[in-house]
């Protein structure tokens, strides 16, 4: 193929297109939002304990969300069903603020996290299946708090039939270390949000405080 011919038809394609990820198929596609509520007259974040029912992390702290369903038009279409099928709230309830940032867990987890407001009252009727209790913390208490952070090591392994044959000599058949990433701890009486929960939490802490520094030296 001439150099000219394969420059054009390249330049055409990769223009026409947007960026994606191409191995979103190897992680859980998941989207969650990051619920403000008014708790007397001030802005507070509303947290989930999962149930001790769920197989997966029952117990936890998370925020309201959960797999993206083969039907749901976008993740946050997924994380907006989810908010309203596990707190008992109407959509006419939510407000959509904003997307935060996709976060890629080393866990294997893909999450898309979206921040909104929930105009209704205090009084959720969560479902019990997978919430055990809702609780809301001061947005002041968060943006004053300073998260413990930790470390823990990410580790790859080979598996039966992997071709070592074809990588070179000497290739490691048992665990081998790969990266550590941060863990976030944050407390509040009696509750502890870690993990993605408190990722997220960051990143959006992170963007609220930018934004009214900027607002103030105006």
């Amino acid at each position: 193929m001439k150099a000219n011919t394969v420059k054009a038809q390249l330049t055409a394609a990769l223009r026409s297109r947007s960026p994606g990820v191409t191995n979103g198929d190897d992680y859980l596609q998941a989207a969650v939002t990051v619920p403000l509520v008014e708790n007397a007259g001030q802005s507070a974040v509303l947290f989930e304990v999962r149930s001790g029912k769920l197989n997966w992390q029952p117990g936890e702290i998370c925020f309201p969300g959960g797999r993206i369903e083969p039907n749901d038009d976008s993740p946050l279409q997924a994380a907006v069903r989810e908010t309203m099928e596990e707190l008992g709230v109407q959509a006419q309830d939510i407000e959509v603020l904003g997307s935060l940032d996709i976060m890629v867990s080393p866990i294997g987890v893909m999450l898309y996290p979206f921040v909104i407001q929930i105009t209704a009252d205090l009084s959720f009727s969560p479902n019990t299946d997978e919430v055990s209790e809702v609780f809301t913390v001061p947005l002041n208490f968060l943006l004053n708090a300073m998260p413990q952070t930790v470390y823990m090591e990410t580790l790859t392994k080979p598996l039966a039939g992997f071709p070592f044959d074809l990588v070179p000599k000497g290739y490691p058949r048992g665990y081998r270390r790969r990266a550590k990433y941060p863990v976030l701890f944050y407390q509040y009486k009696h509750y502890v949000v870690w993990g993605l929960t408190a990722r997220v939490l960051y990143d959006f802490l992170e963007i609220y405080r930018n934004q009214a520094a900027g607002a103030s030296r105006e």
